[in-house]
């Protein structure tokens, strides 16, 4: 694997990136602080600012560390408004991979997932730490899936949407584009686009927003 650019040095998940690197024992070049915030790389990577990248930086390719979908969306549009091209896709070697899948580019898989069979991963999709992705799932393009969730198998969830800590999402589920679902959540029907599912565990109250 080539040498790769984080663009967003400034997002806490930058570590996660560079450690999955390091144990697959590929480079990354440096994280490029896109905003302005203090990096949050590790010590050990370099940090350039925007002005800093040059002709020969932008032939590398690139991730974008960072959860939120929409924000991740925004840092690709500006990366690639500066000349990078090549989304690099990252898969932490802890995972369990099947052969039949498709993974689109820019997407991260993080450490300790299991990866159901004739799943389809979009652009720029985040799988966090020891999530379970079933069978027959797709997901779409910018889509952020947070530590210890389980999507169960033909589930479907819509572009940009992002799916809290150790939800669950049961089988068949389509889920629209842009929904939040809170962490604990259990998903057990249909959401159309743009909702927002949170779910009180201690009075047991679920709330659905557009």
């Amino acid at each position: 694997m080539k040498s790769i650019v984080l663009f967003g040095a400034g997002s806490p998940l930058i570590q996660e990136y560079e450690e999955t690197c390091r144990r697959l024992g590929a480079s990354v070049a440096f994280g490029v602080n896109n905003y302005p915030s203090p990096a949050q790389a590790s010590p050990a990577l370099p940090v350039k600012e925007i002005p800093e990248l040059s002709a020969d930086d932008l032939t590398l390719p690139y991730l974008v560390p960072i959860f939120t979908p929409a924000n991740r969306k925004h840092a690709v549009a500006h990366a690639e408004s500066l000349g990078f091209r090549e989304a690099a896709t990252l898969v932490d070697p802890t995972t369990t991979m099947p052969g039949t899948m498709d993974l689109g580019p820019g997407c991260f898989i993080n450490s300790g997932c299991v990866l159901g069979v004739a799943s389809r991963f979009g652009r720029h999709t985040t799988i966090n730490r020891a999530s379970t992705i079933g069978h027959h799932n797709d997901l779409g393009d910018f889509v952020s899936i947070g530590p210890g969730c389980v999507t169960c198998g033909n589930v479907t969830i819509g572009e940009g949407s992002m799916i809290g800590a150790g939800s669950v999402i049961l089988p068949g589920v389509t889920i629209g584009e842009g929904c939040q679902i809170g962490a604990g959540s259990v998903v057990g029907k249909d959401l159309a686009a743009h909702m927002r599912l949170i779910q009180n565990r201690r009075d047991h109250v679920t709330s659905l927003k557009p």
